[in-house]
């Protein structure tokens, strides 16, 4: 089991003991400190170390610096790091004010053991997401967000750039697996909302009742098991920014409140007469045909047109397969960090037949078929033998189309053996050119890529004379 650290920062030693017992069996390693200042002093002798904390767990009210003080000094020191603050029932409002200014969540005093224990995972797994995407962004130049040089893609990238600065609200349209999140957060990270919260919202993941508290909270007492207020993803994301992703499955009778909280930029928890203000930028996301759904009267078209302030379209895998090549190398050199395996060759073979396949899962499923091979395979090279036969099948049924058998290459056997990924990229080329007779159209047609990119790549690799 991977080790865990948190440092609890509490001036009540009985309950800093109750909490560390709690977490040790629950496989924490603790460190602690009963005061800000001394937390500092922690932070600092642990920073070179292996036992540097992955969590923070601060309590509010410490004398000396208190729980606010001491967060704005570890966003500085330790960008990234959630902290968890600790507070007394009665200053709930204080908590939810230093969420917004970017503390992960708050547990009432004393901690329900198995609340402290599910908020600190839900922490600790945040954190690792955090360090990943840092590390992807300073191995790929910060790159990582979006991977492609076909025409559709710089599209997207160019609206991104575009869009994000401003406080347009943008629906984000896509097939499940091309990558509508990572669209959200470039917006985010582009934005002058940046610093402040992105808040992400599942409209398909949560029951009815249950998205309409999540979205605009409740008050304690408004509905049986409502034990304490608890504010809504609108007023945590105050500042900053709210995705709805799959928007197109929100019920009818929401879309009607969700409007009304776009327009007046202002809340209603459940149970509560009192209006919330929220300065709220909202992107959404769908895989379904909005203006299609808004003609079979199944999404309002008044909020469709709020959401729609900027449309970016995300291009389905099956319409930029000349990405295919740089999303492979880039992927594999992901999924090589993560499996403690190093790919170094494909084979034309193998980016033949990925090339053959349609993808109706995206790069999603392309990972997942990716970290197949990787896992199956017995050497630092990838061949066709370890694609799944969905994928291979689509290549095979291909060439039982024309005449029944794969045409063999004119050109070297070198030509079927293991290379890096450009030069395996080259021969594939080199390969199709030679099937198509020299013929640029058709071979491009062949590759999946447009004529414009094969120019390209026949330019990069020296084949122009071919």
């Amino acid at each position: 089991m991977e080790e865990r650290i948190v440092l609890i920062v509490d001036d009540e030693p009985g309950h800093r003991m109750m909490v560390r017992a709690v977490l040790e069996d629950d496989g924490w390693m603790v460190l602690e400190a009963d005061s800000g200042e001394q937390a500092l002093s922690v932070l600092a002798e642990e920073a070179e170390s292996s036992t540097f904390p992955d969590v923070a767990m601060v309590d509010m009210k410490m004398p000396g610096m208190d729980g606010m003080q001491l967060l704005k000094e570890l966003q500085v020191r330790c960008p990234g790091m959630p902290v968890v603050l600790l507070t007394a029932f009665g200053s709930v409002g204080s908590a939810v004010d230093a969420m917004k200014k970017g503390a992960f969540d708050y547990l009432t005093k004393p901690a329900d053991n198995d609340e402290l224990t599910a908020v600190l995972g839900k922490a600790y797994e945040y954190y690792k997401l955090v360090k990943e995407n840092t590390r992807l962004k300073a191995q790929m130049g910060g790159e990582a967000d979006f991977i492609g040089d076909s025409p559709g893609i710089q599209r997207v990238r160019d609206l991104v750039a575009q869009a994000g600065p401003t406080e347009a609200t943008v629906l984000i349209l896509g097939q499940s697996g091309t990558g509508k999140e990572l669209i959200a957060e470039g917006l985010h990270q582009s934005s002058n909302r940046a610093n402040r919260p992105l808040i992400k919202v599942n409209c398909a993941a949560l029951p009815d009742d249950l998205l309409e508290s999540e979205l605009f909270g409740y008050e304690k007492g408004a509905f049986t098991g409502a034990v304490k207020d608890k504010p809504g993803r609108f007023q945590l994301a105050d500042g900053g920014t709210l995705f709805l992703d799959e928007i197109g499955e929100m019920p009818a009778a929401l879309q009607a409140k969700l409007l009304r909280a776009l327009q007046e930029k202002t809340v209603e928890p459940l149970g509560s007469v009192k209006t919330i203000k929220v300065d709220t930028r909202i992107i959404a996301a769908t895989n379904r045909n909005l203006k299609a759904e808004v003609e079979a009267g199944r999404f309002r078209e008044d909020l469709y047109y709020r959401l729609a302030v900027l449309e970016i379209r995300i291009p389905p895998l099956c319409e930029r397969k000349e990405d295919l090549p740089l999303l492979v190398s880039f992927l594999l050199r992901r999924l090589g960090n993560k499996n403690n395996k190093i790919i170094r060759t494909v084979t034309p073979a193998f980016l033949d037949a990925l090339s053959g396949y349609d993808w109706p899962g995206n790069v999603r499923e392309l990972e997942n078929v990716l970290e197949r091979a990787l896992i199956l395979s017995r050497s630092d090279a990838l061949g066709p033998d370890l694609l799944p036969p969905q994928v291979t099948g689509a290549r095979e049924a291909a060439i039982d189309m024309s005449n029944g058998m794969e045409p063999a290459p004119h050109a070297s056997s070198s030509m079927s053996t293991p290379a890096s990924l450009e030069e395996a990229e080259k021969l594939a080329i080199m390969r199709a050119l030679e099937e198509n007779g020299n013929h640029r159209e058709r071979t491009a047609d062949a590759l999946g890529i447009s004529r414009r990119t094969l120019q390209y790549k026949l330019k990069k690799f020296g084949l122009t004379r071919r």
